[in-house]
């Protein structure tokens, strides 16, 4: 297998593997020889500890809807490229690409003391190069692009899925599941872990306090953190650096439609926002919806003479007080003309409130 691997190399990049890079592809096919996938369907379904990682592009419905075909394969191939690098780089298994996500595995099929830290360390980098990403496509005239992330360790069936015309190794079980649904939890740029995958790593991550949600199968609220900064080897998740933004207060009647499963549901509804900012609103409605539902909003900002259309935003809080219902959320896609004419607003508005 070692020849093989090595014959492969030197006939596409005409160079052969070094001694040292010999020696290290020799001790992962050790490792895979120490714990090989099963010869026969169903034979050796193991359990394992695996940290899972789900990564998804955030707001790509609306990209994918509005963008001709080839623009959008072009921005999920070199976003999807450039992810896998940093995959294989830290030694991460990708289980299956899933339309605008993939599913990593860390400690399937191979095993390694280091799997949660390297898991972590994966992801922070996959988000710092989303903004790479980003900075190289508004030079070619294409969307941003932001991703949510969800992590979770636990114990998982691994093996072989599927029949004798198709199989795959893959994992199963309630721990995969949670992973998921972190990941749905994640705002665009954000790294949400559970608190297993931070017991197993409160000494090398830096996170913030515990964030309790309710998870659909789930009899108790489940604890989550969101990843911060990995200080030893000099990492920042670069979602912090751009949270910040003037809030006015206003008054803008609004349309919205909720989203399910990423089907925008036809009923419009109505409601206020009461505060705008570049990257979300606080929004009151005549009935309160649930932690995280995604909505698409539109609305005129009146002092730019501007129709806001297809904006997408997730609610990310509740306002306690008397009154109507009233919302955080965090917009996960705007439109790029869109996005100028609320920062322009915003300024405006800003500037219009000083003495």
């Amino acid at each position: 297998m070692l020849q093989r691997i090595h014959e492969i190399v030197a006939r596409d990049t005409g160079r052969s593997l070094s001694a040292a890079a010999g020696s290290e592809v020799a001790g992962v096919l050790k490792e895979l020889d120490g714990q090989a996938y099963p010869a026969t369907l169903g034979e050796q379904f193991l359990n394992r500890e695996v940290t899972i990682v789900f990564a998804d592009l955030r707001g790509f419905t609306a990209i994918a809807s509005g963008h001709p075909a080839g623009v959008v394969i072009q921005l999920l191939n070199s976003c999807f490229i450039r992810m896998s690098e940093i995959i294989f780089k830290h030694q991460g298994t990708i289980d299956k690409f899933m339309g605008d996500s993939i599913m990593v595995l860390f400690g399937a099929p191979v095993r390694r003391p280091d799997d949660v830290a390297r898991a972590l360390a994966c992801a922070v980098e996959m988000q710092l190069t989303m903004s790479e990403l980003n900075l190289a496509h508004q030079g070619q005239g294409l969307p941003d692009l932001y991703m949510g992330i969800g992590i979770n360790t636990g114990e998982v069936l691994a093996g072989m899925l599927g029949s004798e015309r198709y199989s795959e190794y893959t994992v199963i079980g309630d721990e995969v599941n949670l992973a998921s649904r972190i990941e749905a939890f994640s705002l665009r740029g954000q790294v949400l872990i559970s608190q297993s995958t931070h017991e197993r790593s409160r000494d090398f991550v830096e996170a913030s306090d515990p964030i309790a949600i309710h998870v659909k199968g789930k009899p108790e609220p489940v604890s989550l953190r969101e990843v911060i900064a990995i200080p030893s080897l000099g990492l920042k998740v670069p979602r912090q650096e751009f949270r910040r933004s003037h809030r006015i207060e206003v008054r803008l009647p609004f349309a919205y439609q909720l989203i399910d499963q990423g089907v925008v549901l036809p009923e419009v509804h109505s409601g206020t926002i009461r505060d705008l900012g570049y990257h979300g609103a606080l929004i009151e409605l005549a009935r309160e919806l649930p932690l995280y539902a995604e909505i698409k909003l539109s609305f005129k900002l009146p002092i730019v003479d501007y129709q806001l259309q297809d904006v997408y935003a997730k609610v990310v809080g509740r306002k306690t007080g008397d009154g109507l219902p009233q919302m955080g959320s965090e917009f996960t896609s705007v439109p790029p003309e869109a996005n100028l004419k609320i920062q322009l607003f915003v300024q405006l508005m800003v500037f219009t409130d000083r003495p």
